[in-house]
């Protein structure tokens, strides 16, 4: 692991640092490169604006780790809210959440029932629900409700991280049972026991588990802003004859437009994960420890 990423993964972590940076306006300037606002009518609206464009969104209310039952409580009830408003505004009903914010550090049923609420929310108007993959401590206890709630209601999806060593293992179970995979690289500190520590070693999985969904998985999304991975899939699919609507790109709202309108022309489908919340920090600098040179670039963005 970079010592740059290493730092802001260091810095996600820091509570007095989160407390200034999410109640300060020089904070929230930095943060609205990659967060859509704090309240869901600016999500709602940054969803508008990207459909126009041709590329799809997946919203995610931010916040994770609560600490009390009532802050979960909140945050299926924001959800099911975004559920109903997507539909009502006429966009794709698409939602991402975190168990930690569902209360699944404070009791397991309780999130059992929080999420079962939003799936069976978006099963009831055609939406869907992925549910986001965190530390490692966090992935079998996802999979089992993932694989719980989709054999109850369909429409539920899952992350896998190429880093984790047991992630082929989890993407063939996914695979046969139909369960839609998003395939993301990992994004938190974890041990060499666990993941890979290595870049070439993580593209080489991510690469490997990537074609095994195209060829095997539900729809599958590849979660990516690395553009010679994403060549390599394009190549992948044209050799395969695979057709352009079997799976999509997914990328970080506010990373690399250039690459998402570049791929929406050229008639691959793309979807957007547009966060929006109070409650930005940890996720504002775990995007900065995947790129530290973002960091660089916001810099520059605020001194002009």
């Amino acid at each position: 692991m970079t010592p740059g990423r290493s730092f802001f993964l260091f810095l996600s972590r820091n509570g007095a640092l989160r407390h200034w940076m999410e109640s300060s306006s020089l904070g929230q300037r930095l943060s609205s490169r990659f967060v859509a606002g704090e309240h869901l009518h600016q999500a709602l609206a940054v969803c508008r604006r990207i459909q126009s464009q041709g590329i799809a969104a997946t919203l995610d209310h931010l916040g994770e780790n609560v600490t009390r039952i009532e802050e979960a409580s909140a945050s299926r009830d924001e959800c099911l809210l975004a559920l109903q408003r997507l539909k009502e505004a006429g966009l794709e009903d698409n939602v991402s959440i975190k168990l930690s914010q569902f209360g699944i550090d404070l009791d397991e049923d309780i999130c059992r029932r929080n999420v079962g609420q939003v799936v069976r929310a978006a099963a009831a108007q055609g939406g869907f629900v992925r549910i986001d993959m965190e530390s490692s401590e966090y992935t079998g206890r996802t999979l089992r409700l993932v694989t719980d709630l989709h054999a109850q209601h369909g429409g539920t999806g899952a992350v896998i991280q190429a880093y984790l060593h047991r992630s082929e293992k989890d993407v063939e179970m996914l695979c046969g049972k139909e369960i839609r995979v998003r395939l993301c690289k990992g994004a938190y500190l974890e041990p060499p026991s666990v993941a890979f520590e290595k870049k070439e070693e993580v593209d080489r999985n991510f690469v490997l588990l990537m074609k095994k969904l195209l060829v095997e998985g539900a729809y599958p999304a590849i979660a990516t802003h690395d553009e010679s991975i994403i060549q390599e899939a394009l190549r992948f699919v044209a050799a395969g004859k695979i057709p352009a609507d079997r799976f999509e790109f997914q990328m970080l709202y506010g990373i690399r437009r250039d690459l998402q309108r570049r791929l929406a022309k050229g008639g691959y489908r793309v979807r957007l994960y547009v966060p929006y919340g109070k409650a930005w920090y940890p996720y504002f600098m775990r995007r900065l420890a995947e790129r530290p040179a973002n960091a660089l670039f916001l810099i520059r963005n605020l001194l002009r």
